[in-house]
């Protein structure tokens, strides 16, 4: 069986589909929680309650454990798991990072994957730290394109293999990565060894590892982000076109007696309240659970209901076209966060590419709003206006619209357009009352190239105070444009 992907929804470079695997199809963005073999915290037969069509568990654990590995090869992962829908398996990369060697080679670990059902088997790759030499990352990136050539000449029947994409933070070597793997051809492409720079808050180096690697796959390739799973920057991640996240935080963090939200982290017991409605915050009081002997197990299950709530969330802004709206509310709970919404906006060209041309509206958040694909698709449409005669370009509506041949409306931070657009999408924006400076700077820019490229007509801009900005200066001084008096002052 071939490997089946199908988008169904697009936003930014965000979607909604749906993943066949030989044990069921799995709609994504979605989490995979990670199931230790040897430390269940919640049973894998109860992540169904929660929300979760798939897991993860690390097939290296269970080949090295004699029990694990016999039942495994008796009866099948599956039954191992006491779980019916698709599993996906690691294959010993990660212990590969921590401790420098593995016990067993590539084609051992494949056939064992093989062997046990797997749905989504991994290949054991060569995890490369973000801070390694240039010459190392390549080194270590050639080494694990060519075990993933040779895994895939090793699978056969219907099981899935996925392609870790390596290259350290290196952009040139994540895309030359991702595009030879794509030309081989795997079922799901996971971009690896992104665990340190989560753990360091090193997002601006994640979106570029990100952008970088889509750049060299096909675009409707299904993509897994390894070791993401705090919801805090599920959507940043889902923007940049992550399907699928595996996460150990519930349970992680809850041994730590951490409490899980969509805006970061609390110790449990520094909470005097319980700032969620699951069923685990709705049965108990923040003293309750601090005091509650299965402490940890609950913890487990708050930050579980809280990570699939944070996906949910996700696939509806994605359905509704507002998902750029959620990434910028997402980001500004933490300052690194808000660092990874300006570098993933450095990427808005390619950004405009995947962006569906037409949604709903388009909310301003901020000066990072600016930036959005839809503020330069608009800017690079700009030369489909042929304005002749006397054109106003106002900030407010005025008495004197009709003496003139044009109208045109002055609207932060797209510029000027007919005000018979206003509202045409994204035109119909909800903007701020009073403009802040970069959505004042794009507006001018693209202002001032329209007048540029209409020398034939004679405009005249009609400016209330609030949007001053150092640019009017340029735009007076030019010859076919007026700057006249405010009527408001």
């Amino acid at each position: 069986m071939s490997s089946q992907f199908d988008i169904i929804h697009k936003d930014a470079a965000g979607r909604i589909g749906k993943l066949t695997t030989p044990h069921g199809v799995v709609e994504t963005p979605t989490v995979m929680p990670v199931i230790n073999p040897n430390i269940q915290t919640i049973k894998p037969s109860e992540m169904r309650d929660f929300g979760a069509e798939i897991l993860i568990t690390n097939s290296y654990i269970i080949y090295r454990k004699d029990e694990l590995r016999e039942k495994a090869l008796r009866d099948g992962l599956h039954a191992l798991l006491d779980f019916d829908g698709p599993i996906m398996t690691d294959s010993g990369s990660f212990q590969l990072s921590v401790y420098g060697e593995v016990e067993v080679t590539n084609e051992m670990i494949i056939d064992f994957q093989q062997k046990i059902g797997t749905d989504i088997a991994v290949p054991l790759d060569i995890p490369t730290h973000p801070d390694v030499s240039y010459e190392k990352a390549k080194e270590d990136m050639d080494v694990t394109i060519q075990r993933l050539k040779q895994a895939r000449g090793l699978v056969k029947g219907d099981m899935l293999l996925a392609g870790p994409v390596q290259g350290a933070t290196y952009g040139d070597l994540r895309e030359e990565c991702a595009r030879e793997l794509s030309d081989v051809g795997f079922d799901v492409y996971p971009f690896g060894a992104v665990v340190p720079l989560m753990e360091s808050y090193r997002y601006a180096d994640l979106v570029d590892v990100i952008a970088s690697a889509k750049k060299g796959l096909d675009p409707t390739a299904p993509v897994h982000l390894f070791g993401a799973g705090h919801p805090m920057m599920f959507a940043l991640a889902v923007a940049l076109g992550c399907d699928l996240f595996d996460s150990a935080a519930y349970a992680l963090y809850a041994k730590d007696r951490r409490y899980i939200t969509s805006r970061g982290t609390y110790h449990v017991d520094q909470l005097k309240y319980l700032p969620c409605s699951c069923p685990i915050c709705m049965a108990h009081s923040a003293e309750e659970l601090k005091k509650a002997h299965n402490c940890t197990e609950l913890l487990a299950r708050h930050n579980l209901y809280v990570t699939f709530e944070e996906m949910r969330q996700i696939k509806q802004a994605i359905w509704e076209g507002n998902l750029l709206e959620l990434v910028e509310q997402r980001c500004r709970s933490h300052p690194r966060m808000l660092e990874a919404l300006k570098q993933m906006y450095t990427y808005s060209p390619w950004l405009e590419e995947c962006d569906p041309s037409s949604k709903s509206t388009f909310f301003y958040c901020g000066p990072e709003s600016s930036r959005r694909p839809e503020v330069l698709r608009f800017g690079r449409q700009l030369e489909r206006f042929t304005i002749k005669g006397s054109v106003l370009i106002r900030t407010y509506p005025t008495k004197r619209e009709k003496d003139y041949d044009n109208v045109l409306i002055f609207k932060p931070p797209f510029g000027s357009y007919p005000q018979e657009l206003a509202e045409v999408y994204p035109l119909n924006a909800e903007v701020v009352r009073t403009p802040d400076y970069e959505s004042l700077e794009t507006a001018y820019l693209n202002t001032i190239k329209l007048v540029e490229m209409n020398t034939d007509a004679q405009f005249t801009f009609l400016m209330h105070e609030k949007f001053y900005h150092p640019l009017v200066e340029k735009l007076s001084s030019m010859a076919n444009l007026t700057l006249a008096d405010s009527e408001k002052k």
